[in-house]
């Protein structure tokens, strides 16, 4: 699975770690107040690797064991993540609400889809910006210093230093000086 190769989702193992993601996210999801310390424990124990990311409630993790935080992360809320394969987001990210991201793929041909699927990773760089309702889709590599505008669907891969938006998303213009808040005040 983790090797984009075709897997059976129906596999007991696989099975057997989907549900304690999803009762970790449900546990996380019943705890409302932010500084409530179970918060962390429950993070902790659904993605191992969250580098004390700042990640609102609701979420929703397939795995979270594949998915990597880096440094000074933050998700607002309603985050799902799909991470059948590796889900690497760098540091300094920011993660809008009602966000998706998804490495689950199934085959075109429904003779072939019906009982296997795989998964591609995705890769998110450093001091990215994703706005909010934005989907990412299985495969995607996300440059450094990008901002997604939201409502997004980015199918293929986005270079660094560019603003990007659009149903498919599309890049729209490098950054610049010019985009610094000296010039929008």
């Amino acid at each position: 699975m983790l090797n984009g190769e075709l897997y059976d989702s129906r596999d007991h193992e696989l099975i057997l770690k989907r549900n304690k993601a999803h009762n970790l996210s449900y546990e996380f999801n019943s705890i409302l107040d932010v500084k409530d310390p179970r918060r962390k424990k429950i993070l902790d124990e659904l993605i191992p690797d969250n580098n004390n990311a700042s990640i609102q409630g609701p979420i929703y993790f397939d795995y979270g064991i594949n998915t990597h935080f880096g440094k000074n992360c933050y998700a607002n809320f309603n985050l799902l993540v799909l991470d059948c394969a590796s889900v690497i987001i760098g540091d300094n990210v920011l993660i809008g609400p009602n966000v998706s991201i998804y490495t689950a793929t199934h085959p075109l041909l429904a003779e072939e889809r019906t009982n296997y699927e795989y998964a591609k990773k995705v890769t998110i760089g450093n001091n990215v910006w994703i706005g909010g309702s934005v989907t990412i889709c299985p495969g995607v590599n996300i440059g450094d210093n990008t901002v997604i505008g939201a409502g997004s669907v980015v199918t293929h891969d986005l270079p660094s230093d560019v603003v990007a938006a659009g149903n498919p998303c599309k890049v729209i213009r490098k950054l610049t000086e010019k985009d610094s808040i000296k010039y929008h005040r």
